[in-house]
C-alpha cells in the first residue's frame, strides 16, 4: 500500500510558474514508476509526466513537453513537477500516481495508488 498526498497547487497568472509535490508514505517509493496526470470536467484523465523508478527516463506529452518537469527523490519519498510558462488550458485537477507494474506507464488505467489531487488554476 502506497499512500500519496500532494501539495503546490493553486492560483496563478498565464506565464507563471508553481511547482507540485507528491509525498509518499506506506511503502518505498522506488519501487514505483510514478506518474503526474491531470483531469477537468467531463474529460478523462491524461498523462503530463512520468518518470520511471530509478529516476533516469520521464515522458511528457506535446502538450507540455520544455515547460514541464517531473523529478524525483527516493531518499526523500518524493516526486515533484515543475510547471513553467502555465497557460489556461493548464488549468486541471493534477493528481499523482504510483505504478507498481511494468509496462503501460501513460494510461492512467496501470497505476495502483492515487493521490486526492490539487487544483491548479492559470487565469488569463
Amino acid at each position: 500500500q502506497v499512500q500519496l498526498v500532494e501539495s503546490g497547487g493553486g492560483l496563478v497568472q498565464a506565464g507563471g510558474s508553481l511547482r507540485l509535490s507528491c509525498a509518499a508514505s506506506g511503502s518505498t517509493l522506488s519501487s514505483y514508476a510514478m506518474g503526474w496526470f491531470r483531469q477537468t470536467p467531463g474529460k478523462e484523465r491524461e498523462f503530463v509526466a512520468v518518470i520511471d523508478r530509478s529516476g533516469d527516463n520521464t515522458w511528457y506529452p506535446d502538450s507540455v513537453q520544455g515547460r514541464f518537469t517531473i523529478s524525483r527523490d527516493n531518499t526523500k519519498n518524493l516526486v515533484d513537477l515543475q510547471m513553467n510558462s502555465l497557460k489556461p488550458e493548464d488549468t486541471a485537477v493534477y493528481y499523482c500516481a504510483a505504478n507498481g507494474g511494468v509496462g503501460g506507464l501513460l494510461h492512467a488505467h496501470t497505476y495502483n495508488y492515487w493521490g486526492r489531487g490539487t487544483q491548479v488554476t492559470v487565469s488569463s
